[in-house]
């Protein structure tokens, strides 16, 4: 005798987990949308325009901070403000975003673009240009096959269309952003081949939806009071036209009063209400589909919506930081390695050569309010106090690590640059003075 066990619910009397289970036909497809679709839908409506662009925004709003000598970090800023950096990466994002995939174009002024960019080969001023292009223009070619190869299932090269030329360019010349990737280059197919989609097409059903309930709501204002008179032998009148005719007038007649002395005059034998509709629970039932938009875009309702949170003792820290940690999620496991060649480019762009010790880290999104950058600059110098008194560390090195400590957390803005200029020699002490010389400063008795 063969058993079957299947680890899945059925219930044949709640017709659970059977052919006449309403849910058995149910399937996922991938959404029916074009570029000209999404487009549409990011120009006109503002629930996918915040989906697109919040993200993308936040990734690149407080950008980073290089760590090096000040004259290197000068610039270095100054280069990636000549090529607008920050700028087009966030265009970058937000295109990658919306059609599911684009590029940062790295412009050397070289006549083959087809060969691999060499960072090394990059002196001052190397970089000329930055150019973004979205996927409608920038073609991926075919996969690399080969497992050994590090670029192993991604386009072997680029080629770009339009004006009636096609110019391949060597993936280490792009900065190529994905929108959200496919599991399997395989399963993509058609135009979304070598690219990703939309991040919209997971939130389509949740903002259409959504859409549709705030459209009903509206429409619903619009019935929000009906006035309904009710007239004796009212349908048996109106099979005559004079009557119809002298009805109309007479309802005419009647709202004209109405509106004008906010009086109504109706015959003895008629009858007036009116008919008030409710929105008690409306807000309700659009914020929780507002709310699935939410969880559905992983962006904090306080975030999307703008609006303070409800509830008591609420105040949404908790989603703001682990949103916030996202973005730096992103930031490192996105953004970080698709530039590294930029990086690499860019560094040497603005000084001629690459310092081995050179570095940035990503600015933090979370600004401390003047009580909590109080508190901070008090646990700073504590810490520096205790350190100090330990006796565990040289003084000099303390001294250095305590204004780089006091800088970085904000406590003393400008204070590297003031010790630079002024010294950071502290004031000696002036000599006390010994029992003998206190003696003679006493009056006599």
């Amino acid at each position: 005798m063969i058993t079957s066990i299947k680890d899945t619910l059925k219930n044949l009397v709640a017709n659970i987990g059977t052919s006449r289970d309403k849910a058995a036909g149910s399937y996922y497809t991938n959404p029916c949308t074009d570029d000209a679709q999404l487009a549409a839908m990011y120009r006109a409506a503002w629930l996918p325009k915040k989906i697109v662009e919040i993200p993308a925004l936040d990734a690149c709003r407080k950008w980073r901070n290089w760590q090096a000598e000040a004259d290197d970090i000068t610039k270095i800023e100054d280069e990636e403000k000549r090529l607008g950096v920050k700028s087009k990466m966030l265009e970058t994002k937000i295109k990658a975003r919306l059609f599911g995939g684009a590029a940062l174009y790295i412009g050397t002024g070289e006549s083959d673009p087809s060969q691999p960019l060499r960072p090394e080969s990059i002196s001052v001023g190397g970089i000329k240009h930055l150019t973004v292009m979205s996927r409608r223009v920038l073609t991926p070619m075919e996969l690399e096959t080969d497992p050994l190869s590090e670029r192993y299932n991604k386009p072997r090269a680029y080629m770009v269309t339009g004006s009636g030329i096609a110019v391949d360019i060597h993936p280490s010349r792009l900065v190529v952003s994905i929108g959200n990737p496919h599991p399997e280059p395989e399963l993509a197919g058609g135009v979304d081949y070598g690219w990703g989609d939309s991040v919209l097409h997971a939130c389509m059903e949740a903002v259409r939806n959504a859409d549709a309930t705030g459209a009903n709501i509206a429409s619903l204002i619009f019935e929000a009071k009906v006035d309904v008179l009710k007239i004796p032998n009212f349908m048996q009148g109106m099979a005559d036209p004079e009557y119809r005719r002298l009805v109309l007038e007479r309802l005419t007649l009647a709202a004209t009063a109405k509106g004008i002395n906010g009086a109504l005059l109706l015959d003895k034998e008629e009858e007036y209400e009116q008919k008030s509709a409710s929105f008690a629970t409306l807000p309700d039932i659009l914020l929780t589909f507002l709310q699935i938009v939410s969880g559905a875009a992983d962006i904090p309702v306080t975030r999307l919506l703008g609006q303070a949170p409800g509830g008591l003792n609420s105040t949404g820290e908790a989603d703001l930081r682990n949103y916030y940690d996202r973005i730096q999620s992103m930031q490192e496991l996105d953004l970080q390695p698709s530039m590294q060649v930029l990086d690499e480019c860019l560094i040497r762009s603005a000084l001629g050569s690459r310092p081995p010790d050179l570095y940035y880290e990503w600015a933090s999104l979370w600004q401390t309010t003047a009580k909590e950058r109080a508190e901070i600059g008090k646990m700073t110098a504590d810490t520096i106090k205790i350190l100090g008194d330990s006796r565990l560390i040289p003084e000099e090195a303390l001294s250095k690590s305590a204004i780089n400590m006091l800088t970085e957390n904000g406590v003393i803005p400008g204070l590297e640059a003031a010790v630079e200029e002024y010294g950071d020699e502290l004031p000696e002490e002036p000599a006390q003075p010994t029992p003998e010389e206190l003696a003679a400063t006493l009056p006599e008795e």
